[in-house]
């Protein structure tokens, strides 16, 4: 099999009478779809380089360089800043690499990838949930890096079962965000105009937020702004678990917004990829 297409073993299945594809045809034809989206990984390797480069670069950014500063006030100097930033650099991380999947998807598209998978029997959501689940493969890859390099950088772990549960929020809500990018991966014509979106999503979600400095020195109105942001309510939680400090509000905040945003954006993903001309 090829990195760019499936065979009809992959997608061979009993179909209903009514032509619906049962569950276990689904399943067998996103496990076919996450094999084909690893083989092609493996085939250019260099779509990995930001899942790598990224948290290394991020890090000794914000540590050598906004660390001493930024750590001076909050009391503990730059070793503090570290304990501080790495949190919620695993919130980043969801967030930035999610735009990947949109980025892809709308290459599969303009490459005709996509017009070979909707002439095949497959279910057409089990091409969605093969790409997010391959794009959670690269994010998890990335909070390694990141968590190497963090401990490299001086970062203490306080508690694995924290981190865990951390890594997990984090997977949790960047499922939910790949949704969007999915659907913007379809509805717009090009990859380059879902990375410029993506820019304008991201950028004020994550600077506007509790990810790199606390929010109490900015103004009322970003205050208010942050206080709704889920990426400073899950970087909170993961501070929280992996650090100590209050857990249980952000942590439901951030499965709140991760639940809604799933049960919006996953079904107009799928609609506009079915309907798609």
């Amino acid at each position: 099999m090829s990195a760019t297409t499936l065979s009809p073993a992959d997608v061979k299945t009993e179909i209903k009478d009514d032509g619906r594809i049962p569950l276990r045809g689904h399943l067998r034809h996103t496990g076919a779809l996450v094999r084909r989206n690893l083989l092609w990984i493996r085939q250019d390797p260099e779509s990995m380089f930001d899942a790598l480069l990224m948290p290394v670069v991020f890090t000794l950014l914000f540590v050598y360089v906004f660390g001493g500063s930024i750590g001076q006030a909050l009391g503990g100097g730059q070793d503090g800043y570290v304990q501080y930033v790495i949190p919620g650099m695993i919130a980043m991380m969801s967030m930035t690499l999610s735009q990947g999947v949109g980025t892809g998807f709308s290459q599969d598209f303009n490459s005709g990838v996509m017009d070979r998978f909707r002439s095949l029997p497959i279910g057409r959501g089990s091409v969605l949930f093969a790409k997010v689940s391959v794009e959670l493969v690269r994010m998890l890859f990335a909070t390694t890096v990141l968590m190497i390099v963090a401990v490299l950088v001086g970062f203490d772990i306080n508690s694995w079962p924290g981190l865990f549960a951390a890594v997990g929020l984090a997977a949790v809500f960047a499922s939910s965000i790949m949704w969007v990018f999915l659907t913007l991966g379809v509805i717009l014509k090009n990859a380059q105009s879902v990375q410029a979106m993506g820019f304008l999503v991201l950028f004020p979600l994550q600077f506007g937020s509790s990810i790199f400095a606390p929010t109490a020195s900015m103004p009322g109105w970003l205050q208010a702004f942050t206080d709704y942001n889920p990426l400073s309510t899950l970087a909170d939680a993961a501070r929280g678990l992996m650090v100590g400090g209050p857990v249980a509000h952000d942590l439901w905040v951030t499965l709140g917004w991760s639940v809604a945003i799933t049960a919006v954006m996953a079904p107009v993903a799928i609609h506009k990829f079915r309907t798609k001309s």
